[in-house]
């Protein structure tokens, strides 16, 4: 059946690609200097929004400014239940127009680069992700992908949604899925869609408020980490609270099935549970001066013997190191750094919230930046290097963010 007469026709991303790129002719046109617009999107509307750029686009960057994707199936969706006859299932037959999700339409569509503009982008990819693959015409950097991970709360057909992408999802879209390679990322607890989801919380607001209009840009790395293997499995977790934020911005846990692959991120080896750098914080809306900030660390490590996780060796849930990091920034008129210091929460002799100011200042001098950043490292603490190595520290890349 038609809307007002027309005979429907069926879908197709590259056509909702090019009717979103009149779109933003249309306004820039109307806007006064035609400046490049923040693309903004869930679902399915992220792929719609990667194919611009990727596709459709002569000059990228001169359109668009950022990208933000929510919850949207970059490497396609691959059913958990089923294993490899779930996936071929939904790429030999697509059921109800699913097709179109795939991770073999997702790599012949939005993850094609184009054929009729000069030039061919490379490609990079990640643990076999076909969707994680982006073009540089839009540098990575300039784009946020907001991931899922709570896929209990996702309560389409009945469930069953949940029930065949498993628990590494947000109920529809597996977290492996869920974003770009090289971009940034933020891991919340949140579904797919619904009341409880990811469109309507508090967290995706946060992040993606920041990620527009914030000042600056953190990465956060670990560096001279020096992992006891002996077939052991090292896992971290990480939490970023902010005061006077009434959610945490980023989750990535056991807890909730994503946890940091420490043995990968030792190698540098980019993946699904294991991002390179291992965070992305875009810091203080312009108008806001001083802001605190606490990101907490947790490190575990696992033995698997003869194929088994041995629960002798370890207390479940229990740490082998655990603290966190309390950072307070100050900015100035123009959302440049004035200064940073910072704590571990381990060493404080108070509450938190009774630590007015924080005794060690990171060396925020003009000049010792080389590509526009600020390369700061801040030493763990004595505890945390008898477990990660007698050199380990965090790395944080500060740079100015517009």
């Amino acid at each position: 059946m038609g809307t007002f007469g027309v005979k429907p026709q069926s879908y197709d991303i590259g056509r909702a690609a090019r009717g979103l790129v009149d779109f933003i002719d249309l306004v820039r046109a109307k806007t006064r200097g035609g400046p490049p617009v923040y693309l903004v999107a869930h679902s399915m509307g992220g792929l719609i929004c990667r194919t611009v750029p990727q596709r459709e686009l002569a000059d990228p960057a001169e359109a668009v400014s950022k990208l933000c994707t929510i919850g949207t199936p970059h490497g396609g969706i691959s059913p958990e239940l089923g294993g490899p006859i779930g996936g071929w299932l939904m790429d030999r037959f697509g059921p109800l127009g699913s097709d179109i999700f795939s991770p073999g339409t997702c790599r012949s569509t939005c993850c094609r680069p184009p054929t009729t503009l000069p030039g061919k982008p490379t490609r990079k990819r990640s643990g076999g992700t076909p969707g994680a693959w982006w073009a540089p015409s839009l540098p990575p950097s300039r784009i946020l992908s907001i991931v899922g991970t709570n896929s209990r709360d996702y309560s389409v057909a009945a469930g069953l949604s949940s029930a065949v992408m498993g628990v590494q999802s947000d109920g529809l879209v597996a977290i492996r899925n869920a974003y770009v390679y090289g971009g940034a990322r933020a891991y919340i607890h949140r579904s797919h869609s619904g009341r409880y989801g990811l469109v309507n919380s508090e967290e995706t607001y946060q992040n993606l408020s920041r990620f527009l209009f914030g000042g600056l840009r953190v990465e956060v790395a670990p560096h001279g980490v020096e992992l006891d293997r002996n077939d052991r499995i090292w896992q971290g977790e990480a939490r970023l609270a902010i005061r006077g934020v009434p959610a945490l911005i980023h989750e990535q846990t056991a807890d909730h099935y994503c946890p940091i692959d420490l043995n990968a991120t030792e190698k540098g080896i980019a993946g699904p549970l294991s991002p390179v750098p291992s965070m992305t914080i875009f810091l203080q809306p312009k108008n806001v001066r001083k802001c605190r900030y606490a990101l907490d660390l947790k490190i575990i490590s696992l033995k698997e013997t003869g194929g088994i996780l041995g629960f002798g060796g370890h207390l479940e849930q229990i740490a082998d190191w655990q603290d966190t990091l309390i950072v307070d920034v100050e900015v100035n008129d123009k959302g440049a750094a004035r200064s940073v210091i910072w704590e571990w929460n381990s060493t404080l002799a108070v509450r938190i919230a009774e630590q007015a100011e924080l005794p060690n200042q990171l060396d925020w001098a003009p000049g010792k930046s080389s590509d526009g950043q600020w390369q700061l490292p801040v030493p763990i603490v004595p505890m945390g290097q008898a477990v990660l190595g007698s050199h380990a520290r965090l790395q944080l890349s500060i740079g100015l963010w517009a």
